[in-house]
C-alpha cells in the first residue's frame, strides 16, 4: 500500500487556496484587500478624509469626512471601481457608495 500523499505534488499557492476555501476565509481576506486597495490606489490625500470603509456583497461603502471630496469622487465612480478591481486582480466591486 503506497502512501497517497507522497505521490501528490501541489504548489504552495494551490494549498493556500484549498485552505482558504475549506475554512471560508475568502470573504474576510477580500474585505482586507479591498480596504488596502482603496488606501493605496486613491492616495494619501483621500486617505486622510476616509473615515470608514465597508465591503459586503460586492458593494463598497466609503464614509468621507469632506462633502466636497465626496461630490468630486461621485463623478468618477465607474473609473474608481475599474481601478480598484484592476489592482485587486479580480472583479470584486460592482457598486460604490460614497457617504
Amino acid at each position: 500500500m503506497k502512501n497517497k500523499r507522497a505521490n501528490e505534488e501541489q504548489s504552495m499557492k494551490d494549498l493556500v487556496e484549498m485552505f482558504k476555501n475549506k475554512h471560508r476565509l475568502n470573504p474576510g481576506l477580500d474585505k482586507v484587500d479591498v480596504e488596502n486597495a482603496w488606501m493605496t490606489q486613491l492616495g494619501p490625500a483621500i486617505k486622510n478624509y476616509t473615515d470608514q470603509i465597508k465591503f459586503r456583497n460586492t458593494v463598497l461603502t466609503v464614509h468621507l469626512s469632506s462633502s466636497t471630496l465626496r461630490e468630486e469622487l461621485s463623478y468618477g465612480k465607474e473609473r474608481i471601481i475599474k481601478t480598484l478591481n484592476e489592482s485587486l486582480g479580480k472583479e470584486l466591486i460592482s457598486k460604490l457608495i460614497l457617504r
